[in-house]
């Protein structure tokens, strides 16, 4: 059972983190804390990981289906411009292999394993909670297009983000999110409810600024 003090904890610093992120990017330091995206997601992972009970080579498995989903799509968008789009990765989400960071695969896991956990509030069939799951990232991806250019995360071909990019996301996503599903692994949803607003409000903030 996680201890209360264990939640307080984490909640305090996914906030901290993200209140943090926002002012330091809005401030004249932006490219500086940029830098720090790929740590702000493997904070993430960690208090994810922090959060549940008992750690098991099931749970990696089950972080790797759309680790490696993620990768696999991502590789083909970059180099040959297929599923997304053409677009191409800049420098502030770190180390890259094959065109591809290894923090937007690590992004696809967070992204899928708390829209899991939301989509398990909403309803108890498989097939219901992976398209609301893949939805839900469709509407994340959404937000965080606008600002990937500005932040030097990734940019389409020409600025023109095609259709195909959301239709892909929620196919995509659906497919990670069932895959995900059938493992059974049990994250506190509290930790990535707090994680979804957080990354919602923190590119949400830059629609408006």
């Amino acid at each position: 059972m996680i201890s209360k003090n264990k939640i307080t904890i984490t909640i305090f610093i996914i906030w901290l983190f993200n209140i943090s992120g926002i002012l330091g990017i809005l401030s004249s330091n932006s490219d500086w804390f940029l830098r720090l995206t790929p740590v702000n997601l493997s904070m993430y992972v960690f208090l994810i990981i922090w959060n549940i009970d008992n750690f098991s080579k099931k749970l990696l498995f089950a972080f790797s289906i759309p680790f490696f989903i993620g990768f696999l799509t991502e590789y083909l968008g970059v180099n040959y411009g297929l599923i997304f789009g053409s677009y191409s990765y800049g420098d502030n989400l770190g180390l890259k292999i094959g065109g591809v960071p290894f923090m937007i695969c690590v992004n696809w896991a967070v992204l899928t394993i708390i829209t899991a956990d939301l989509s398990k509030l909403i309803h108890k069939n498989t097939a219901i909670q992976s398209l609301f799951g893949g939805f839900t990232m469709m509407l994340l991806d959404i937000i965080i297009e606008v600002s990937a250019p500005r932040f030097d995360f990734w940019e389409f071909e020409n600025n023109v983000i095609p259709l195909k990019n959301y239709i892909a996301w929620f196919i995509i996503g659906s497919i990670a999110h069932y895959l995900y599903h059938q493992i059974k692994i049990k994250t506190n949803k509290k930790v990535s409810i707090h994680i979804f607003v957080a990354i919602t409000i923190f590119f949400f903030t830059f629609l408006i600024f």
